[in-house]
């Protein structure tokens, strides 16, 4: 009996199991996980193009008492510790920013998330008539499995400029009331030509085309009438003529809400949680922090899913160029070496998504390894493809760190990595805040159904990564 107690005490304490966080809750912190739950299924209504989360964030942290930089220069005011700034960069991407204590020469403690999603983007010249029927042209952006946008209710959100120069926001396929769009797919019974491919072909690129009407304009001398009823009802209702296409962002998306899943309301249902969630729990965290020690930063950036590229991603100047603006207004003269030194002596959660173990797929995961919904915060040493290519592969020392304040705050937290080593992979924006020689480690939530049009996130994950994130702040 004793030598069985022994080995029950050996085994309590050199083994360890990651723990299903909704265990660790009394009933009143799980109140407050299904109350910030409701305010993140909100959060995703009201931001499902990065244009859209942009401005939400943006709102919000003006009701915070954040100023804009821009402000901030004109004026010439000097940034003082607990200063609340923010940056908005071409209306897609933002930059959260608490002042702290130390010089920024010390470093930062930073947050990266991305706002933008896996979609369907409108070519330049989408609209066209066949057989009666008008159609929308579209080009997939991201990584996306093709075969998931047919037969689903969609809904169009975008900016036109016309040629006036004026900016006319659209909406369509939210409201009750409004239409739906669709793309179409093909019968069973005629199917069996496409079901003899492999999925990645039985739906092309060029067919994920969205029907849009089917009325024609009331004129025997026009050849496409249907088309031309389009342009009318856009023209009267928005003011859009087909010419304004050329100058317009239009993003098809899922429509309706995000919605509870399970009969017990344990997790969250809806479109771009890859990665609005991250974005959601790092603007909640910022949003409580005061006075840090360090200079507390939230990342909320574009592009991502296309490799970070253009002026909106990462891999733009932007940061460092907010930076460099922020060193030229606290420091008696700007220098080039002090904003090195702020970037170098910084430390990130490069917080992205990735894909917890489903146990109706099994075989793509390493189970020892893989990340559970509902098991907390997932911490990730490396990202990458098969050999670990084009990952960041935080280091030991670092991952100690943050293991230690998660600890301290009562953070439940599990390590994983995305998938079996020969099975695929992928990246996220932590390589490029490392070429700064920063410490950097993915950080982040873990969804099933990843870059479907719905993805499913745990309710207890969402709030163990706020508290996750607030106490990586206040480190």
């Amino acid at each position: 009996m004793n030598k069985e107690l022994k080995g029950k005490e050996l085994q309590d304490s050199l083994t360890y199991k990651w723990r299903n966080a909704w265990e660790t809750l009394n009933d009143e912190e799980k109140e407050i996980v299904f109350q910030v739950n409701e305010e993140y299924k909100e959060f995703l209504d009201k931001g499902k193009t990065e244009r859209e989360s942009s401005r939400e964030i943006i709102r919000i942290a003006k009701e915070k008492g954040y100023i804009s930089l821009e402000e901030i220069i004109e004026k010439k005011i000097k940034p003082v510790p607990g200063m609340k700034i923010y940056a908005n960069n071409r209306d897609k991407a933002v930059v959260l920013i608490v002042i702290g204590r130390e010089k920024l020469e010390k470093g930062m403690n930073i947050i990266g998330s991305h706002l933008d999603a896996p979609r369907l983007d409108l070519k330049q010249f989408p609209l066209y008539e066949e057989e009666s029927l008008a159609l929308l042209k579209t080009h997939y952006y991201g990584g996306v499995k093709k075969y998931q946008w047919v037969t689903l209710p969609l809904a169009l959100h975008g900016v036109v400029i016309n040629k006036n120069g004026d900016k006319i926001d659209v909406v369509i396929g939210e409201d009750e009331n409004d239409p739906v769009f669709f793309i179409t797919d093909l019968l069973p019974h005629l199917a069996k030509d496409q079901m003899a491919k492999t999925m990645s072909e039985g739906i092309t690129g060029e067919g994920l085309n969205v029907l849009i009407g089917s009325i024609p304009f009331n004129d025997d001398e026009i050849k496409e009438k249907v088309k031309l009823n389009v342009l009318k009802i856009l023209k009267d209702k928005y003011g859009i003529t087909e010419e304004d296409f050329t100058t317009a962002e239009f993003e098809v998306v899922p429509a309706g809400k995000a919605r509870d899943v399970g009969i017990d309301r344990s997790m969250v249902g809806g479109y771009g949680q890859d990665d609005r969630v991250c974005a959601f729990t790092s603007l909640k965290a910022i949003l409580d922090v005061e006075m840090p020690n360090k200079t507390a930063v939230a990342l909320f950036v574009d592009k991502e899913e296309i490799g970070s590229v253009g002026n909106t991603s990462m891999e733009s100047r932007f940061f460092e160029n907010v930076v460099s603006e922020l060193v030229n207004l606290t420091e008696e003269s700007y220098s080039e070496l002090t904003v090195k030194r702020a970037m170098s002596n910084s430390q990130v959660l490069s917080a992205d998504t990735l894909g917890g173990f489903d146990p109706n797929y099994p075989d793509v995961l390493d189970k020892k390894n893989a990340p559970y919904i509902g098991k907390g915060l997932v911490m990730v040493k490396y990202t990458g493809s098969r050999g670990k290519g084009g990952c960041n592969d935080a280091n030991s020392e670092y991952i100690a760190k943050i293991r230690k304040i998660f600890n301290d705050n009562n953070v439940v937290w599990q390590m994983g990595e995305l998938g079996k080593v020969d099975q695929g992979g992928g990246g996220t924006i932590a390589y490029i805040l490392a070429n700064y020689g920063m410490d950097v480690v993915d950080c982040g939530v873990c969804l099933l159904s990843v870059h479907a049009p719905y993805e499913i996130a745990s309710k207890v994950d969402v709030y163990m990564a706020i508290k996750g994130y607030k106490a990586f702040y206040m480190a």
